[in-house]
């Protein structure tokens, strides 16, 4: 998967094994989870719909996201890099990652280029190690 905003794969994991491994994948890359949104629960309470199960991680590097904040206060907005964990009618289980490149390209500051482009190499190891 790859479009404008993000990139992610497929993976040969059951859901929640596919949440450990992203979260260990990610930790081992300095991201912490921020929070955990079950989209899938809230649809359900929120709205009686049923869907297979989704969530989205919002991770953070702390020195990076320091770096950003102190290089533009607002940017807080477009913080933390989601990670979504989802599951399609077929079974298959999808890690797709927020690209801080193009996210980051919002932001007027020439400061902010190289650590979105730090961010995504990050965020593609951990990719590589599902």
């Amino acid at each position: 998967m790859k479009n404008n905003f993000g990139f992610g794969k497929t993976v040969d994991l059951d859901f929640e094994a596919a949440i450990d491994e992203v979260t260990a994948a990610l930790k081992t890359e300095g991201f912490g989870v921020l929070s955990d949104i079950d989209v899938a629960a809230k649809m359900k309470e929120k709205l009686g719909k049923d869907m297979p199960p989704y969530r989205i991680l919002g991770a953070c590097n702390p020195p990076l996201a320091w770096q950003a904040i102190s290089a533009v206060n607002e940017i807080g907005l477009l913080l933390p890099c989601n990670v979504v964990v989802r599951e399609d009618a077929r079974g298959k289980v999808h890690v797709e990652f927020m690209d801080p490149e193009s996210v980051m390209a919002l932001v007027d500051d020439p400061g902010v280029e190289p650590l979105a482009a730090e961010v995504k190499g990050k965020l593609e190891r951990v990719m590589a190690a599902l």
